[in-house]
């Protein structure tokens, strides 16, 4: 294959850059009606956005009743294999040592392990954690189904570069009002609003030390969950900081008024997108040698920069110019 027949992602993404893509927006629900209503919109959108542009992950570890964790499981594992051709559905089990957990596994991966986009781990604490949870998978689907890891307490955070570093993991979120509730009163509660949280030192170093190692590891950082759902401004304004100032790369929505402001928030401008085409594409045509667009110098690392760019447009359903659309 000649070099000018490689796709950018071969040409681009190596050992320094973050290979892998996921969508922008990680979609919440536990509740029976509201996992259908999740579903049902994921798939309207796949046929507004003519691709997927959020995942579902449907959730036993808050939406399981007590004494009712099989019977969520069974619903969940229904859910998932009948989800819509070309959807990304994932489960969020219980913890690792919580005694739902192999029945959550056994059921949801045994029976939809080929329909799994990813099974979210929630409290996670070390790798041994992640090591536990892919026994049990190994055990029940031959699928290898990703495994993303919620990390909740200090210790956790301190552990965030080793958790990264596991093989079968595929992204960290940091689950936040768990993490400031672990802290024994000496975190005040407005650090788990949207504004507090961009703000309390301690929170601000957890966010960080954990987009950090994922950004080590070639793994996404997944930014936590804005409660004051009812605000789509105030999202969408978090959504951004979560992006701009802290390199995460997705983001939780637990309710459907959400989804729209991550994606907005998330996605390129058109004028970004438009410059990163014209780039790219020149640097293909001059099969990947540097170049001088506008009296700037261009080479690899900044065709890899503008690569991904692309690549989040073509996530977050923006208008791709023609140049590159058969790239993406």
């Amino acid at each position: 294959m000649s070099v000018s027949a490689l796709h950018p992602a071969q040409v681009l993404l190596g050992a320094q850059s973050g290979a892998l893509a996921l969508p922008v927006c990680d979609h919440y629900s536990g509740v029976e009606d509201r996992m259908r209503k999740s579903l049902a919109l994921q798939a309207q959108m796949m046929e507004e956005f003519g691709r997927c542009v959020f995942d579902v992950t449907l959730d036993c570890e808050d939406g399981a009743a007590v004494g009712q964790e099989k019977a969520h499981a069974r619903l969940v594992a229904s859910l998932a294999r009948n989800a819509a051709p070309g959807a990304r559905v994932a489960a969020r089990v219980h913890a690792a040592d919580h005694a739902a957990l192999a029945e959550d596994i056994a059921t949801i991966a045994g029976e939809a392990g080929e329909q799994l986009c990813h099974i979210m781990v929630p409290k996670v604490e070390s790798a041994d954690d992640i090591d536990k949870v892919d026994r049990l998978l190994q055990a029940a689907t031959s699928t290898p189904v990703p495994l993303h890891a919620l990390i909740e307490s200090p210790q956790a955070v301190h552990r965030a570069f080793e958790i990264a570093a596991h093989p079968r993991v595929q992204s960290i979120s940091f689950g936040l009002m768990d993490f400031v509730s672990a802290h024994g009163g000496a975190i005040p509660s407005s650090a788990m609003g949207v504004q507090g949280q961009f703000t309390h030192p301690l929170v601000l170093r957890a966010k960080l030390e954990i987009a950090a190692a994922c950004h080590a590891y070639g793994k996404v950082p997944s930014h936590c969950v804005v409660t004051e759902f009812k605000n789509p401004d105030a999202m969408e304004q978090a959504a951004r900081r979560a992006y701009g100032e802290l390199g995460y790369t997705r983001m939780w929505s637990i309710h459907p008024a959400q989804i729209r402001p991550i994606l907005q928030a998330f996605a390129p401008t058109q004028s970004q997108v438009d410059e990163a085409a014209r780039i790219v594409r020149a640097a293909a045509d001059a099969q990947w040698a540097p170049i001088s667009v506008d009296g700037v110098l261009h080479d690899r690392a900044s065709y890899r920069y503008f690569w991904q760019i692309l690549e989040r447009a073509a996530q977050t359903g923006c208008p791709l110019p023609g140049t590159v659309r058969e790239w993406l």
